[in-house]
């Protein structure tokens, strides 16, 4: 199964809360206690997107982190690699062809960076504003059996 790590699940949720009050800026106690989460791991986190320049530090008593620019302007691609590297599925399209064992004899690298490229573009695509707003949910959107068309009912 490919899916994100736990740390960036964690990452986008508290990103999410940033991002439903921009002007305002969030300590770590904070935003551990409104996500749920241990402060050592919010901390971890938001060093991380501190650096990857999704988030600027405010020191002082009225310290804390906000966003370094508009929600709409910070894709979901750009939050996963912070926090977990390169979007790849392969170590060839991560590392490039020279990481692989089969090298230039590989018969699939070339889809797989194709893949790659399109889930990457998918993911950026969608913004943090776009993860901010509230959507509903896929169940409530799928046919229910039978009302697909040439559906024997």
């Amino acid at each position: 199964m490919v899916r994100i790590n736990r740390e960036t699940d964690y990452g986008i949720g508290i990103l999410t809360a940033m991002a439903r009050a921009p002007e305002q800026r969030f300590s770590t106690v904070r935003l551990a206690d409104q996500q749920g989460l241990p402060q050592p791991m919010v901390a971890k986190i938001l060093k991380n997107l501190a650096r990857a320049g999704i988030l600027v530090s405010y020191r002082g008593a009225k310290g804390g982190y906000g966003l370094a620019r508009p929600a709409r302007q910070i894709s979901v691609a750009e939050i996963i690699t912070a926090l977990e590297g390169p979007i790849a599925f392969t170590e060839c399209v991560e590392e490039g062809v020279d990481a692989c064992q089969y090298g230039d004899a590989c018969t699939t690298s070339a889809n797989w960076w194709r893949i790659s490229q399109v889930v990457q573009h998918a993911l950026g695509s969608i913004s943090l504003k776009d993860m901010s707003e509230p959507v509903v949910p896929l169940r409530m959107m799928a046919p229910r059996a039978g009302s697909l068309k040439g559906d024997a009912s």
